[in-house]
């Protein structure tokens, strides 16, 4: 099949499901660069020609979640911003899908409250007396009981999907999910999901929260006679460790299954090398269009692993090296026009110069999706708030001050300023507060996150987050120490709060950095923070020892070690390994190259990894470089 009749056949498949008198669903198969975005553009503005005037008649809509800001700005623009096309994050969504039904959020907000006040209450029962664990715990039940006490006075909920949601009336991004989720699960919900949308198209569904996307899956199983639910993803690039794990194998044989064949983005070398990455998981084969002329360059620099490497200068080397084998210049410029990724975010913090701030958090498994995209709440509150205060008040920038203050500070909110007998005088306490905050850089000092988050709760400048509470009001530093433990470790220690402690030790310049990071403005990415980006010339770096995790393994996947017994007892169980995880993770970086590609392997047993990477025809003896 060609490249063109492929897509056409896609798009033909795809546009025949969008029949609203007789509608079918489908999970689109969408590889590395298949252009899925432009298909599902292309399908729209046909099914908006022909179809449009109906939806409008009858008062509904196309909804389609993408995953990102940028992405639907990008489909919203793309469809001319037709309002019958309802574009939006998968937070957006739920939100919007929830947010009339106050009463029963009030209700779920309550059993959901009262739950955790008992638990609480039941490990602080058994708990030591007296310890920072019962202490934090203390101040975690007054607060969950306050927002209990205080519940029936709001009328009204709010949300914000790229805030930190503070305020009292406010529902953090966990809880929009959750309840969008269990109100999904009930009839009434359902019918109105599909009057208001018969059209649900939801990209990178790989990655989307498993509970939410079995609820559109049962929903579309009541309703498949006038309801559409349409997925597009590979199951083969999904990154979130909440994501569906069988997403690929739960479609059902009722649903289409269309298949994008053609990688416009990947050279031809690179195309088959991640075909072979991939081609002990399932069948799904690329291939580049007929009329592609850049066969790619790609080499696996393998390098002996030692405690004394300056692995900074051996890369730099490989950058060397590349520049020779391919003849690209751009290799050697200091690496400004390379983009650097690794397997395991670990390695990118290290690098990057913000491991102190994410390693403990990222230690947590709970803490970890919303780590990544920035969405845990904490991170809004130095990201969105702290941060780009400090930089206007550093730049002279007195209108970005205002405006920030403005946005954010309790002290200028309309009730305060209403109930104020001087609202100049609250102006002057923002004002005044503001500076007193930056006081803490003055002579080029790098304050600790702890100490800003003290000084901003005691000048009232910004709400402090809930999670942040119990730090920002403890009277004094704890005697226990606060290293991060395993969640089944230790009963009586509160893991977020203990993970918190650490990562807010650390100055606030890993706070920048860390922003950098996960909004792609670092030279240093992985798979998250690269998702649906290209770059012309790519560097991997794997390294385990540098990932410091057991959730993911090259050195398995490569060869080099054998697999544990867990791994073979998950395998045969059918669930997820360090193997398939590793494998997932090189596919996505590997795919990102639209010219070459520089693979740079850190191991102890060099022989190995040579010998099983050639033995399994993913790279040539020439390709493969012994540093």
């Amino acid at each position: 099949m060609t490249e063109l009749s492929n897509t056409l056949t896609v798009n033909e498949e795809i546009f025949s499901c969008l029949d609203l008198e007789n509608p079918k669903s489908f999970f689109l198969f969408a590889g590395a660069g298949s252009g899925k975005t432009r298909s599902l553009v292309d399908v729209l503005k046909r099914f908006q020609k022909q179809n449009v005037q109906c939806l409008r008649l009858s008062g509904q809509k196309v909804a389609i979640i993408t995953y990102t800001n940028a992405a639907c700005d990008e489909i919203k623009r793309r469809l001319d911003y037709d309002a019958t096309f309802v574009v939006s994050t998968i937070h957006s969504f739920s939100w919007e899908l929830i947010r009339p039904y106050h009463n029963d959020i009030r209700e779920w907000l309550k059993e959901n409250l009262k739950t955790d006040v008992s638990d609480l209450e039941q490990k602080q029962l058994k708990g030591r007396a007296g310890t920072k664990a019962a202490l934090d715990r203390e101040k975690k039940i007054a607060s969950k009981k306050k927002r209990l006490e205080r519940i029936n006075s709001i009328k009204a909920f709010t949300y914000n999907p790229n805030g930190d949601n503070t305020s009292r009336d406010s529902l953090n991004h966990a809880e929009v999910i959750n309840i969008a989720a269990e109100f999904l699960g009930k009839p009434l919900m359902q019918k109105i999901l599909i009057r208001k949308y018969p059209i649900l198209l939801i990209d990178e569904s790989q990655d989307t929260q498993k509970d939410l996307i079995k609820a559109f899956f049962t929903v579309q199983s009541s309703h498949s006679s006038c309801f559409t639910l349409g997925l597009f993803g590979d199951t083969m690039q999904r990154i979130y460790m909440d994501g569906k794990l069988d997403l690929g194998a739960d479609v059902p044989d009722t649903w289409i299954k269309p298949a994008i064949i053609v990688n416009h983005r990947c050279p031809q070398r690179v195309i088959t090398l991640i075909n072979k990455i991939r081609s002990q998981v399932d069948n799904q084969i690329q291939k580049p269009p007929e009329e592609t002329t850049i066969e790619g360059v790609v080499r696996l620099f393998v390098i002996h692993a030692g405690d004394e490497l300056d692995k900074i200068e051996l890369e730099s080397q490989v950058a060397k090296r590349m520049a020779s084998i391919t003849g690209d210049s751009s290799w050697d410029d200091e690496h400004k026009d390379v983009k650097i990724l690794t397997l395991e975010h670990n390695m990118a913090a290290r690098r990057g110069g913000f491991d102190g701030f994410f390693t403990p958090l990222y230690a947590v498994d709970k803490l970890k999706t919303g780590l990544l995209d920035g969405t845990l709440s904490g991170i809004p509150f130095f990201a969105q708030q702290v941060l780009p205060l400090i930089k206007a008040r550093h730049s002279g920038d007195k209108f970005a001050i205002a405006q920030i203050v403005r946005k954010y500070s309790p002290i200028l909110k309309n009730d305060a300023l209403k109930d104020s007998q001087r609202p100049p005088d609250e102006i002057r306490k923002a004002n005044s507060a503001v500076e007193s905050l930056y006081a803490l850089w003055n002579e080029g000092h790098d304050p600790t996150l702890i100490d800003i988050l003290k000084q901003v709760t005691q000048n009232g400048i910004f709400m402090v987050p809930d999670v942040l509470v119990p730090i920002a009001t403890r009277e004094e530093t704890p005697n226990e120490t606060t290293v991060p433990v395993s969640e089944s470790e230790e009963p009586d220690r509160d893991v977020v709060i203990d993970a918190w402690d650490e990562a807010l030790s650390n100055p606030f310049s890993q706070i920048e950095a860390y922003v950098d990071y996960i909004s792609d403005q670092s030279r240093f990415g992985t798979h998250q923070g690269i998702k649906g980006l290209e770059f012309p010339r790519v560097m991997v770096i794997l390294d385990d020892s540098e990932a410091r995790g057991f959730l993911f393994s090259y050195e398995k996947l490569f060869g080099a070690k054998a697999p544990t017994a867990t791994d073979l007892r998950n395998e045969s169980d059918g669930k997820e390994t360090s193997i398939g995880r590793t494998r997932r993770l090189f596919y996505v970086t590997c795919s990102r190259t639209k010219e070459s590609l520089a693979i740079v392997a850190y191991t102890n047993e060099p022989a190995k990894v040579k010998s099983h990477v050639i033995e399994h025809g993913w790279f040539g003896e020439a390709e493969v470089i012994e540093l």
